[in-house]
């Protein structure tokens, strides 16, 4: 009785495995089917749609390659300094009562000639924060400490503005800069001016870039994610950006300036969202040389609810696209070697893979049924290579970071890489709609990044102000979520199995970034694992990136 039922298993699973083969291979329609006017007008657009995503896709692995290609050339130490230079330290900050405190002793903590050092608070505040930012600055100075406050009564220019106005007053040769949810480590200054000072090329350098790591990496799944996401730009891109030679960016934060690179650039400019980013390519059209420093390492804080963090990458992708408008004609017109030009393109118009995205989204049911009666040979010869050059790159882009950076427990990441796949997947709505305002050349303000002070598991943003209000893009993502979720029950109808697991990071992404949004105004349990009491609406409901 036991061999007849393994028998007839076996059997049922050959059975099923054939049927399957069978269906793969079927050639029913060929020479029988033929191709109609809506055939033609969702083929075309959805072929032109994956092979652009590919493109970019492909362009990740190129990264990767220069990464290891340009190994050896990273900057070795400096030679010790003989006499350390003037600096300035500028604080940017635009209501942050809640970390400007904890900055603020970071820096005075610098092991660094006092008298050398100059430290402003640039504070825009229009809250609380300028009684705790002034309090905190008298407090210092009072210690001795050569610290100055200054605020404007008005947000001409936001960021940029508020830097830009610093140095006029500013008496440093070169000027560091921090936002307010970073803590630099004490010898953060001693590490990174020497390589201005080197006598080997030292005076061609305009600025030195850390990088980032984050003290509440482990707060939830989304910080986790985040974590992945940011380590990729720092390790590879970063990293073969520097090592090639090409055009990279400073980060905003974190970094240091030479003065001299600042003016001739032509100073921040307040025209794009990402002053941090044209600031950097007007440097090194002027002949400037940058420094990516990967082993001083500058602890921030990361965002710890969705909405914060789907703000501030559509601040992020407006402003490279606003960036790649200004700056690119100027790219392609420099004497820069062609392979500098073809990476600022793909640097400054990768976020056009986000309105394609939600292109994607919508044709991918009508694709998939035209496709079906096209045969399935024809899916996986032609439909999977597209799907793995824009999909598989993101994977491995991400793991080589991790794997750079933790040697011992990167292959954790594989677990990761399903949930940094849905939510790049599920904010591509909000990021479309920016990437499209700055095509269109439709202007918006710039507004920080709320930060709440959260350095470990028990603390919570819930009764702290700053918050986001959702707004309507929820809806949207759940809407696409839920359309997704049908289009799996299709594939499973059709036994189209293959394309089920890529079907389902859509209607997670989607929902998990919509739900996220609209429930994390209520309910603090929705941070995955991490137990808070419930949730109110903030009482301000400015928006904030």
């Amino acid at each position: 009785m036991y061999t007849a039922l393994l028998l007839s298993l076996t059997l049922a699973q050959r059975s099923s495995v054939s049927h399957y083969w069978h269906k793969i291979t079927d050639r029913t329609f060929s020479g029988i089917y033929h191709a109609n006017s809506f055939d033609l007008a969702m083929m075309i657009p959805y072929f032109l749609v994956l092979c652009v995503l590919a493109l970019y896709g492909l362009h990740r692995y190129w990264l990767v390659y220069d990464y290891y290609k340009y190994s050896k050339n990273v900057p070795g130490p400096p030679p010790p300094v003989t006499r350390w230079p003037r600096v300035t330290i500028q604080l940017p900050i635009f209501n942050e009562r809640y970390v400007i405190e904890r900055l603020v002793e970071a820096v005075s903590r610098f092991d660094y000639p006092g008298e050398l050092l100059d430290v402003q608070v640039l504070d825009d505040s229009t809250d609380e924060t300028q009684q705790v930012a002034r309090g905190c600055v008298e407090r210092h100075a009072a210690q001795g400490m050569r610290i100055t406050y200054v605020h404007r009564g008005n947000r001409e220019g936001y960021k940029a503005g508020a830097l830009e106005n610093g140095l006029r007053t500013a008496q440093g040769e070169f000027v560091a800069i921090f936002d307010a949810d970073f803590i630099p480590e004490h010898d953060f200054l001693r590490r990174t001016i020497p390589y201005f000072l080197n006598p080997e090329g030292g005076d061609k350098i305009g600025m030195v870039q850390a990088r980032w790591t984050y003290l509440n990496r482990d707060y939830s799944l989304l910080t986790q994610v985040e974590t992945i996401l940011l380590d990729g730009h720092f390790v590879v891109e970063h990293g073969a950006r520097s090592r090639r030679g090409t055009f990279f960016n400073f980060n905003g934060t974190a970094g240091v300036w030479r003065r001299q690179a600042i003016e001739d650039a032509g100073g921040w400019q307040h025209d794009t969202l990402t002053e941090d980013t044209d600031l950097s390519y007007r440097a090194q059209l002027q002949g400037w040389k940058f420094l990516y420093l990967p082993d001083i390492e500058c602890v921030s804080e990361l965002p710890v609810d969705m909405n914060s963090f789907k703000a501030q990458q559509a601040r992020w992708a407006k402003g490279l696209m606003q960036t790649a408008i200004k700056i690119l004609p100027k790219v392609f017109k420099s004497d820069a070697p062609w392979h500098v030009k073809a990476e600022a393109f793909f640097h400054l118009t990768a976020n056009i893979s986000y309105p394609l995205m939600v292109l994607l989204s919508t044709m991918l049911l009508p694709a998939m049924i035209v496709r079906f009666y096209q045969g399935w040979f024809q899916m996986l010869v032609i439909d999977l290579p597209l799907f793995l050059a824009s999909t598989c790159s993101i994977s491995s882009f991400y793991l080589v970071a991790q794997k750079e950076l933790r040697p011992k427990s990167w292959w954790r990441t594989f677990l990761y890489m399903p949930f940094v796949m849905a939510t790049g997947i599920g904010i591509s709505v909000r990021n479309a709609q920016a990437v499209i305002e700055a095509i269109v050349g439709k202007k918006s303000e710039f507004a920080r990044t709320p930060k709440f002070k959260i350095e470990g598991k028990k603390d919570s943003f819930v009764k702290k102000s700053y918050r986001n209000k959702a707004g309507w893009m929820p809806y949207a993502e759940v809407l696409l979520g839920t359309y997704f979720a049908f289009t799996v029950v299709y594939a499973i109808t059709n036994e189209n199995y293959a394309t089920v697991p890529f079907l389902l990071l859509f209607v997670w992404g989607y929902l998990y970034t919509g739900f996220m949004s609209l429930g994390q105004t209520y309910f603090a349990h929705l941070r995955f694992g991490v137990n808070a009491p419930e949730m109110r609406p903030a009482a301000s409901g400015a928006p904030g990136f």
